[in-house]
């Protein structure tokens, strides 16, 4: 038990550091918006709404908070401008609630089928191929045996790197030659994995082609060769955006989700930057569930996202 507080402990740390510029951004911005006000009116409802679009929550995200706490003004008649963060994080809360992962407390908590297979997609620079290094560690960590596909065959670095992860986390990796067909190497790994008794497999795919045509037949082949091994894979599509860029992200989001159903969603580097609201305009424009963040360079930091956790410390 005493074990589990400082794991719980360090995590809420590390939650807290990383997403500090944020807060600080944010906590500037709110006492800018209610300066001199001692009740929540028009006015202060108005500057929040601006706080929170520059704030990369997003406009429509953002307009979905405000009517909520127009209601709660109306219903209640008298908010003071103590009670605005409170209400803040209720909301957001709240918000993110109709769209989560729940119970979710260990990596390997949703493996509901041996093998589970989890494609992964996102443009390149976004932390993909690290993230699903980070990925299968914590289910090595966990006692799972897991396959790595270097499915993104048109660049050597990620090849490269993804032989990296797998040695230091003691995973095996299937690749071919540079420029091989990623469906080729896909359709190698679940075959190879699946002989080998493997718990969890985990394909990298292509990042440059977010803004082609090409990008929907591309990974709708490689989901067609794995079904003829595994018929229900892939079982979950995790898409990687980068936090640090903002609406930017909402734009790689749009693309991906327009070539193939998204059904979960990692936000990277959301320390040292400001714009850690994208991960709740994100999650709540796309109705997809933001399963995990990631908050720095080690390997711990790749964290299980909790709503609860998240708003308090973006908040508190």
């Amino acid at each position: 038990m005493a074990l589990l507080n400082i794991f719980n402990k360090q995590k809420k740390e590390t939650l807290d550091a990383g997403l500090n510029k944020t807060k600080e951004s944010v906590f500037s911005k709110i006492s800018r918006a209610v300066a001199g006000k001692s009740k929540v009116d028009e006015q202060v409802l108005d500057n929040l709404e601006e706080v929170l679009i520059t704030s990369d929550v997003g406009v429509e995200t953002t307009l979905r908070i405000i009517e909520r706490i127009e209601k709660r003004v109306e219903r209640d008649k008298y908010l003071n401008t103590n009670e605005l963060n409170t209400i803040l994080k209720e909301e957001i809360i709240s918000l993110l609630a109709e769209n989560d992962f729940d119970n979710v407390t260990n990596f390997s908590d949703n493996l509901t089928t041996k093998p589970y297979v989890i494609m992964v997609v996102g443009v390149n620079g976004v932390g993909k191929t690290t993230t699903i290094g980070k990925l299968a560690a914590q289910y090595v960590k966990s006692g799972k045996k897991v396959y790595l596909g270097a499915a993104d065959t048109f660049r050597a670095a990620a090849v490269d790197q993804l032989v990296i992860w797998g040695e230091r986390s003691g995973t095996t990796v299937i690749k071919q030659k540079m420029g091989s067909d990623p469906a080729s190497v896909a359709y190698d790994t679940v075959s190879s994995a699946k002989a080998n008794n493997a718990d969890v497999i985990i394909i990298d795919t292509a990042g440059r082609l977010h803004t082609k045509v090409n990008l929907m037949n591309e990974l709708t082949k490689i989901k067609n060769v794995m079904k003829k091994v595994i018929p229900d894979a892939p079982h979950e599509v995790l898409l990687i955006l980068d936090g640090s860029t903002g609406q930017n992200a909402f734009e790689q989001a749009k693309q991906f989700t327009k070539a193939t159903e998204v059904t979960s969603l990692v936000i990277t580097k959301l320390d040292g930057t400001a714009k850690g609201g994208v991960v709740i305009g994100i999650s709540d424009s796309f109705q997809i569930p933001v399963k995990y963040i990631g908050l720095g360079e080690g390997i711990d930091h790749l964290q299980i996202f909790d709503r609860k956790e998240f708003v308090e410390s973006l908040f508190g």
